[in-house]
C-alpha cells in the first residue's frame, strides 16, 4: 500500500506540476476544444481565472511531490480535479478517461491519508474555543 501511495502521489504531483507550468509557458501540445467546451475555456482564459487554476495546480503538485503537507495538496487539487472530471463529463467527453483517472488517484490518496481527513466527517463535531 505504501508503494502504491507513493507512486500515485508522485504521478499526480507530476501531472499537475507539468500542466500548471504549461499554463504559463505553453510547452505541451493540447487539442483545441470545440463548441461549448471552447466557449467555457475562452471565458476562463479571458477572465484570468485559468491563471489562478494553473497556480493552484503548481502549488498542489509541488506539495504532493515534496511529500510534505500532502493532505493540503489534496485539498487544493481536489476541487480542480472534480472540475476537470465534470468538464469532460459534460462538455468534452473525449477527455473523460483523463478525468476518471485523476479522480481515481484523488480518491485513492484521500483514502490513503484518511486519518488526516477523518475529523471532516465527524457526525457531531465539538467546538473548541
Amino acid at each position: 500500500m505504501k508503494t502504491a501511495t507513493t507512486i500515485a502521489r508522485i504521478l499526480l504531483g507530476l501531472i499537475f506540476l507539468l500542466t500548471g507550468l504549461d499554463g504559463f509557458i505553453g510547452f505541451l501540445p493540447m487539442p483545441e476544444p470545440e463548441g461549448q467546451a471552447a466557449a467555457f475555456m475562452g471565458i476562463l482564459v479571458e477572465s484570468g481565472w485559468l491563471l489562478i487554476i494553473k497556480t493552484l495546480e503548481i502549488v498542489g503538485g509541488v506539495l504532493l511531490l515534496s511529500g510534505r503537507w500532502v493532505p493540503m495538496g489534496l485539498v487544493i487539487l481536489g476541487p480542480v480535479i472534480v472540475n476537470i472530471f465534470i468538464f469532460h463529463l459534460l462538455l468534452d467527453p473525449s477527455g473523460l478517461l483523463v478525468g476518471i483517472v485523476l479522480l481515481a488517484f484523488l480518491i485513492f490518496l484521500i483514502f490513503a491519508y484518511r486519518r488526516h481527513f477523518a475529523p471532516l466527517f465527524a457526525f457531531k463535531p465539538r467546538f473548541e474555543a
